[in-house]
């Protein structure tokens, strides 16, 4: 028996453990017939199509929490006097923080994190940002989906890592679940699944739209490589939007995820494409609408937003435990920008700059990375970065996903941060 087969837990191959997994917990055999074999199907291309060598059943789980969270609220620095000072109503009082480390502790309602923390599965890394940071969410939100600040780059960092790292023939490598497709999962060879919610995922359209759908669907070869694409993306879609409802549909779990916001149901799903075999190994997951973006009145909105998070975060951890997947899952989040060290008028904060990032796994080794900005040498109001953003991506990259060439992807050298067992 191989090393690897010992570590599956049977005598199988892989190809059999993708396959046979999807009658594991939480999907059972109640799955329909055209479900289980379809991700049979796909599980057995997925293998076939995968250029990484090092780590081909690696997933990446980026979480987007739009609106530019208050970083210093969620990791507060509580041995610091500069931030009662600064913060003389919103901080968060020294007798309320869960302390995990000296100086430096989570928000009173992100008993999620606690648990990861104390658990090892926890990274924290400390003032990410990039040189002349923008202020505005629109235009630095593209550049954290791009990874390339102020640099006009059309595709997203995940896309251009499956560009590079992912056979061409390989479907439904990204899967994207929002209301639009991020810029982040913006590919040239891949076409990522796009959805909100899976029970609605379907191709709709006009009788006349579909006609021309069903043509694409249909169409063998071609001699114009959009046609080819819109035909691939076409036939592709069709197969795999019955799949994601059904998956979606027949998973249940008894792991609690916790209450509010639609974050709890998007990783609920992606816990459930993995249970069923789905050959994805790059999902982009997003916090619905500008949701931390907190000019007025931060404190409860805040506090809300930030135990959705933990909770959500958490209980995806545990299910993924509990269908015997978690070590092949790494999760990274992160924010637009931080907020301003002071507190406004409104009792809220305005758009700032350095903000943490945040990694979640077994495979992660847990604690604080970087040097915490200061909250006294400060740009027109605004901590300083300490950590290139794209150090982290770097690491979920190389460490992570087992792609050296790290400058290829990023276009630029960035050194990872060595945050992977």
């Amino acid at each position: 028996m191989s090393r690897k087969q010992m570590r599956l837990g049977c005598s199988c191959s892989r190809r059999d453990f993708l396959v046979r997994g999807l009658y594991g917990i939480g999907v059972g055999a109640g799955l329909p017939l055209v479900l289980s074999r379809t991700s049979a199907a796909l599980a057995a291309q997925a293998l076939a199509g995968t250029s990484v060598e090092k780590h081909p059943e690696r997933i990446l789980v980026v979480i987007e929490l739009a609106g530019g969270n208050d970083g210093l609220n969620t990791v507060v620095p509580y041995g610091d006097p500069a931030y009662y000072r600064a913060r003389p109503k919103l901080g968060i009082p020294d007798r309320d923080v869960i302390k995990v480390s000296n100086g430096f502790g989570f928000h009173p309602s992100m008993v999620g994190f606690e648990r990861l923390y104390k658990d090892g599965l926890l990274a924290v890394v400390h003032g990410c940002s990039y040189d002349h940071p923008s202020l505005s969410h629109f235009s630095s939100m593209g550049f954290w989906h791009t990874g390339v600040p102020n640099g006009g780059e059309p595709l997203g960092w995940l896309g251009r890592l499956a560009d590079e790292t992912y056979d061409a023939s390989t479907r439904n490598l990204i899967v994207d679940l929002g209301n639009s497709q991020s810029l982040a999962v913006r590919s040239r060879r891949h076409s990522p699944l796009v959805f909100a919610d899976p029970a609605r995922f379907r191709r709709d359209g006009t009788d006349s739209e579909k006609h021309v759908i069903a043509e694409l669907g249909r169409s063998s070869t071609t001699t114009n490589s959009m046609l080819e694409f819109l035909a691939s993306t076409a036939q592709n879609a069709t197969e795999s939007s019955d799949f994601v409802r059904q998956a979606s549909a027949a998973y249940h779990t008894p792991v609690d995820y916790g209450t509010g916001g639609g974050l709890a149901g998007n990783l609920q799903n992606v816990a459930a494409l993995i249970a069923a075999g789905m050959p994805t190994r790059l999902f982009y997951v997003t916090y619905q609408g500008n949701s931390f973006d907190t000019h007025v009145q931060q404190a409860d909105l805040h506090s809300r937003l930030l135990m959705y998070t933990a909770d959500a975060v958490r209980g995806f951890i545990e299910d993924l435990k509990r269908i015997g997947r978690a070590d092949e899952v790494a999760v990274m989040i992160f924010t637009e920008f931080g907020r301003r060290v002071e507190e406004n008028g409104s009792l809220g904060t305005d758009h700032g700059t350095a903000t943490p990032m945040f990694l979640v796994g077994t495979g992660v080794k847990g604690g604080f990375y970087g040097k915490h900005p200061s909250l006294t040498d400060l740009d027109d109001g605004n901590m300083k970065m300490t950590t290139d953003f794209r150090r982290v991506y770097a690491t979920m990259i190389k460490e992570w996903l087992g792609y050296d060439d790290t400058p290829l992807v990023l276009k630029g050298r960035f050194e990872p941060l060595a945050l992977f067992a």
